[in-house]
């Protein structure tokens, strides 16, 4: 709180600067911060705020060994230079060392530099004279109740015989309480002193007077004193530490409830409203926040201390003037605000949440009456930011991460897809082609050319199920599938499936079992039959002509099972897993069509899917496949 200490602090910015350093301001928050006097706290906040304006990374440390706690500091985050005021030596006779000489000591192996301050001697005789606010009426009363308490406990002990020890300690305990109570090394002092007075007086002999028979009394009354004395110490100082360490456990504890808070968020905007609304509760004061979006700030958002949104009452917060400071914040990526050099007359102070190349939004500090945050709360605000800007830079990546991924993937498809149209629709084609090309000639007798007809019907009809196929596999990518569901009765579906079978069903014997002919589903009819046109195709084309073809269906709770079992040669184990994928032929053996574009099943799995059904796979007895998908039943209602 020394009004020299701007000095100091822009001195070591300049060298910090000068040596291409980083600068850190360290504050070390002694017991007695909270008894300065208010013209020395706010000089502190001034000159915490300097520090940060001069680019300081700031950082708090508690404790009453100053320059031990600095050394230490200094030591375990590499820091290399100190830049400290110099401290005036004691006149005393039994000379002290000093802070620096201290501080020097502590800290053997790091540069120390010591500005000079006129001001010095003169400031710690004022801040010695204000902190001592201890000696108040109530602290001496809470003295005297735990002296009085002591000696007639001391009473009641020299009468039931017990020994000096066990009454002087009596008193030792009343001080350490009193120190306790009263946090004052002045009252505590005293108290030692009074305590061995009237032990001295009540409980030696000869009694009531201060005279003593034995010669070794005098020195079991200096120890005894220093015993007190100590231990009212050691009191004060468990105290103060238990204190700091409250406060650093809180502190803690709220950094990492809020890293819990924003680990949950799922977008950027939800991980900043989620950093607003702890910071108002954490600090205590209303916050406005700015979220990003195409490189613009969004409306304002704000959180009451209670870490509530309420934009009702907090209109002047939202103005334009206040809008365009968070702009500059934004675009300059330095804070602004009230208690800055920079539009200052804003009524709130702000900050960019960024990271070390980007900003993700700006938040505002509601300043009343021009308050500066304190140490604590600026610590906590900037590790809230910090946090906030890594996770929201996380989420960035991963929404990029996963557009890159999405891109690949329908780069991916569409590369498969035209090398696969491009390699199979020739064959077709071709042979199309050639095939009317002869009848065009006219060379061919009769029977010849009812196997062309036959031939360029059959390459036809597959171009038409693929091209059918690739529609339905295009609506599905650009999410343009619609189910349109209604009541049909699943064996009618099932015929007019077969109908549309290629004519090579001819050579087989396609045979329906149904559990219940009258069943009806809840389906959209068109998709469902290009599901049981493309199963029952494949049966086809891998089943030896002449074998059996089997189309089952039983109902099972509130859906129905198709299952369509073929004798071919099965699907081997290693492939099921895989036979519903895009593009996968099973080494071209096994596929949706006899040209191995493999769209057909993933077709399929798409669509039972969108109707929240399953498709799957297994082996037929004794050989062969059997494909298995289920559809949602209707139920009927019979009114009597």
């Amino acid at each position: 709180a020394s009004p020299s200490n701007p000095k100091i602090i822009r001195t070591a910015a300049r060298m910090a600067k000068a040596f291409g350093g980083l600068l850190v301001g360290l504050y070390v928050e002694t017991p007695n911060a909270e008894k300065r006097s208010q013209e020395d706290k706010k000089r502190l906040k001034e000159n915490i705020h300097l520090a940060e304006q001069l680019g300081a990374k700031l950082e708090t440390v508690c404790g009453d060994d100053i320059p031990f706690l600095i050394a230490e500091y200094a030591r375990n985050s590499g820091i290399s230079k100190i830049v400290t005021g110099r401290s005036v030596p004691s006149r005393s006779f039994f000379h002290k060392p000093t802070f620096t000489d201290k501080l020097a000591a502590y800290a053997p192996d790091i540069d120390i530099y010591i500005i000079p301050d006129s001001k010095m001697k003169k400031e710690k005789q004022k801040l010695r004279k204000n902190m001592d606010h201890t000696m108040t009426i109530k602290n001496m009363l809470s003295a005297f109740v735990c002296l009085l308490l002591s000696t007639v406990i001391g009473f009641i002990f020299y009468e039931m015989k017990f020994s000096d020890t066990n009454i002087i300690t009596v008193y030792i305990l009343g001080v350490m309480i009193t120190a306790i109570i009263t946090s004052s090394r002045t009252i505590s002092f005293l108290q030692s002193a009074a305590s061995v007075v009237i032990f001295n007086y009540f409980f030696t002999d000869p009694r009531f007077s201060l005279d003593t028979y034995d010669p070794g009394y005098p020195v079991t009354f200096v120890i005894s004193f220093i015993a007190a004395l100590i231990t009212s110490n050691i009191a004060l100082k468990m105290k103060t530490q238990a204190r700091e360490l409250a406060k650093l456990a809180y502190r803690t504890k709220i950094i990492l409830d809020t890293n819990q808070l924003l680990q949950n968020g799922k977008t950027v905007e939800e991980i900043g409203n989620t950093m607003a609304a702890q910071l108002g509760k954490v600090l205590s004061h209303t916050v406005v926040y700015y979220g990003l979006e195409e490189e613009h700030l969004n409306d304002p958002v704000i959180y009451n201390a209670n870490g509530e949104k309420d934009e009702s009452h907090y209109t002047r917060l939202i103005t334009e003037n206040e809008h365009a400071v968070a702009e500059w914040v934004f675009k300059n990526n330095k804070r602004a605000g009230a208690t800055t050099a920079t539009l200052s007359e804003a009524a709130c102070y702000y900050l960019a949440v960024r990271s070390l190349d980007a900003v993700y939004g700006v938040v505002g500090i509601e300043i009343g009456n021009r308050e500066i945050l304190g140490a604590f709360e600026s610590n906590v605000l900037m590790a809230i930011l910090s946090e906030s800007a890594t996770v929201m830079e996380r989420e960035v990546f991963r929404t990029r991460e996963e557009a890159a991924t999405e891109k690949a993937n329908s780069e991916k498809l569409r590369a498969n897809l035209l090398r696969s149209i491009s390699h199979d629709l020739r064959t077709p084609l071709t042979s199309i082609c050639g095939n009317a090309d002869m009848l065009l000639q006219g060379k061919l007798n009769e029977d010849k050319k009812e196997k062309v007809y036959s031939y360029i019907y059959d390459d036809s009809f597959w171009l038409l199920n693929l091209v059918e196929n690739l529609l339905s596999v295009t609506r599905i990518e650009e999410g343009g599938m619609k189910i349109k569901k209604q009541a049909d009765m699943l064996e009618d579906l099932i015929e007019e499936a077969l109908k549309h079978i290629s004519r090579k069903s001819r050579e087989f014997v396609i045979r329906v079992s149904m559990e219940d002919e009258m069943q009806l589903v809840n389906v959209d009819s068109r998709l469902i039959l290009q599901v049981i046109i493309n199963i029952v195709d494949n049966a086809v084309k891998y089943t030896p002509s002449g074998g059996e073809i089997v189309i089952s269906t039983k109902k099972e709770k509130s859906f129905v099972h198709v299952q369509i079992a073929d004798h071919g040669n099965g699907i081997p184990d290693e492939d099921k897993p895989h036979i519903f994928e895009m593009f996968y032929t099973a080494n071209n053996e096994i596929t949706d069509s006899k040209r191995s574009l493999g769209l057909g099943l993933a077709l399929c799995k798409s669509i039972i899917n969108a109707h929240g059904g399953k498709i799957m796979v297994y082996d037929n007895e004794p050989k062969g496949a059997v494909f298995d998908f289920t559809v949602p039943a209707e139920e009927v209602e019979i009114h009597e």
